[in-house]
């Protein structure tokens, strides 16, 4: 995938900051997302895109920041693997963009899985970019509540029962996160990188976890060396 070389990580420490603090305010303005309600077989409350893609939009729009996506196709034996790179541009200074990269979702390899994939990922792209309150009600974001010991409801992101006791998710995520450059990022990701190919055939709870973790340290390094 090119990229311009006018990125902003390359720009002056001035314009980076006009772009930076109108995110800042994007994220401050942004109202929260309420999840949706359950429906037969699904044991949590969903975070649609639809509504994540409205508040976004308002936030980034009333702040003069416009989003563009690109979007990487990968087939598997059993499901589509769609990673959304998004990009965030400064109206008023076209030049001066941010990169939120790595977002990553899956669909069924029937005709509607690459268009769910694309949605979801694009989803966590304004996710990441925003910080987005979301939650059973408005407030959930900032004001969660823990469920009652007793309670049956079961939790939304429960972690993965991991499909091979040879990869240890942990460490790969905690290298991740430890890495201090990108040629440091880079060689974990090298590293695991066929540990990571095989959670994407075999269980994808576990690889997005380990996706969103890289993603998320990718930018922060990225933002480090501006």
């Amino acid at each position: 995938m090119s990229r311009e070389t006018n990125n902003i990580y390359k720009m002056e420490n001035k314009n980076m900051g006009n772009i930076h603090k109108k995110l800042y305010n994007a994220c401050n303005t942004a109202s929260g997302v309420k999840k949706a309600s359950k429906v037969k077989g699904m044991p949590f409350n969903p975070l649609l895109h639809d509504d994540v893609q409205r508040v976004a939009m308002a936030a980034l729009l009333e702040n003069g920041l416009y989003p563009t996506c690109n979007y990487i196709t990968d087939v598997t034996e059993k499901f589509v693997v769609v990673t959304c790179t998004m990009k965030i541009t400064d109206v008023d200074e076209p030049n001066n963009f941010i990169i939120i990269d790595g977002c990553t979702a899956m669909g069924g390899l029937d005709k509607y899985g690459t268009g769910q994939a694309m949605s979801y990922s694009k989803k966590y792209a304004f996710l990441n970019a925003l910080n987005l309150k979301t939650g059973m009600d408005l407030e959930d974001g900032y004001n969660a509540k823990p469920f009652k010991q007793n309670s049956s409801e079961p939790s939304v992101e429960a972690e993965p029962q991991y499909a091979d006791d040879s990869i240890n998710v942990e460490e790969i995520k905690d290298e991740l996160k430890n890495a201090k450059t990108l040629t440091e990022f880079n060689a974990v990701k090298a590293k695991y990188r066929e540990q990571v190919q095989y959670l994407i055939k075999n269980n994808l709870r576990a690889y997005r976890q380990v996706s969103d973790v890289a993603g998320t340290r990718e930018l922060q390094i990225k933002n480090n060396q501006s």
